[in-house]
């Protein structure tokens, strides 16, 4: 099916592109075209800022620069080096799938679609990012800002939160994609929904391919693309303490493998009534394992709130130091604060953390 008409396609490309050559931003994944770092790059923009990614993707460069280097890695130092980043799971699929590259293709990306789609974590749009960046294969990529530059060049209103909506612009993408320079045309489609064609206020009488959009032309832009609102977030309300032993040790565990944050450590905590008033006798009612090695505990002044896309946690904190004879439960450490900065911790332990600190040098 035709989605593209109307349009001077040779024309589209040319401006687009030559627009993309002036003025791509000094990227350190634009350095080369090694599909290693193109395939890095990409699993860390998912559903995360480019000025967030820069200082993440350098240092787990330098970590693990290769491959066989990400490949041979403990786990626990690449969840280090991913540690505020969000999203683990990409992070843990991207190691599986390098070790499969390193196994079955001898540390080559694969440079076909039915191979590197086989990969764990790597759905349509990362195989057509690094196909067409990295090898030049005219390959869509289709992410949010491509369908919604092309739902205002091309007039589609299709509902872009539907999954189904994707083949339609990767249908349209086949149909505009310059197969001279898929590279360049694919990241200019990105970089212009990053720079101009944004969500709102589109700088329309900027963009460098308004003669070729429907929507400029008829006054549309801001009303596309069309996107049916997200599931209202679901609000958790948890307790978790920070306990220590007479050492000063700090008592963290490790969660499940699967799930949110899998392999990640904590504080211990655990889910509470919204109701939930926090003294000591309701403590116990809702508490087990390692809180009931500390007789006494209090309360921090503050509660933490940590908002997921999906999930907003609302945090009461609390502290204690544990008394002997106490036992350690399943995946449970206790650590100095030295080592502490060794294990991996979800952004939400990490302001627990801090605002255990701030709360012990209150006088």
């Amino acid at each position: 099916m035709e989605i593209v008409e109307d349009i001077d396609i040779k024309a589209f490309q040319k401006d687009l592109i030559d627009w993309f050559s002036r003025e791509q931003r000094d990227l350190p994944w634009r350095k080369d075209q090694d599909p290693y770092k193109v395939w890095v790059s990409e699993v860390m923009l998912q559903q995360t800022k480019v000025d967030t990614v820069i200082p993440y993707f350098t240092r787990f460069l330098e970590q693990f620069p290769s491959i066989d280097a990400l490949a041979g890695a403990d786990e626990e130092k690449v969840l280090k080096a991913w540690e505020g980043l969000g999203y683990y799971s990409r992070v843990r699929n991207l190691q599986a799938a390098v070790r499969e590259v390193k196994e079955r293709y001898g540390g080559k990306v694969p440079d076909t679609p039915e191979a590197i789609s086989t990969l764990k974590g790597v759905g349509p749009y990362t195989a057509g990012a690094v196909l067409s960046i990295a090898y030049g294969k005219p390959e869509p990529a289709v992410d949010g800002n491509v369908m919604r530059v092309l739902s205002r060049i091309l007039l589609i209103y299709e509902d872009i939160a539907k999954p189904s909506a994707r083949k339609t612009f990767e249908r349209a993408v086949r149909q505009l994609i310059d197969h001279g320079n898929p590279s360049y045309f694919n990241q200019a489609l990105m970089e212009l929904g990053a720079l101009i064609c944004t969500p709102t206020s589109p700088s329309c009488l900027l963009c460098p391919v308004n003669s070729h959009c429907e929507a400029y032309e008829q006054g549309a832009a801001q009303e596309l693309p069309v996107k049916s609102k997200k599931k209202k977030q679901k609000t958790v309300e948890l307790a978790a303490a920070l306990l220590h032993d007479e050492e000063g040790r700090l008592l963290i565990r490790k969660r499940p493998a699967t799930g949110l944050l899998g392999n990640l450590w904590e504080f211990p905590n655990t889910e509470v009534s919204a109701s939930y008033p926090g003294e000591r006798g309701q403590l116990q009612d809702y508490l087990g394992g390692e809180y009931k090695s500390a007789p006494t505990l209090s309360r921090l002044p503050e509660d933490i709130q940590h908002v997921f896309t999906h999930l907003i946690w609302n945090i009461r904190v609390f502290a204690g130091c544990l008394v002997e004879p106490f036992e350690l439960g399943d995946n449970c450490k206790l650590v100095s604060r030295a080592q502490l900065a060794e294990y991996a911790m979800p952004v939400s332990h990490q302001k627990i953390l801090k605002l255990y600190d701030e709360w012990r040098k209150t006088p």
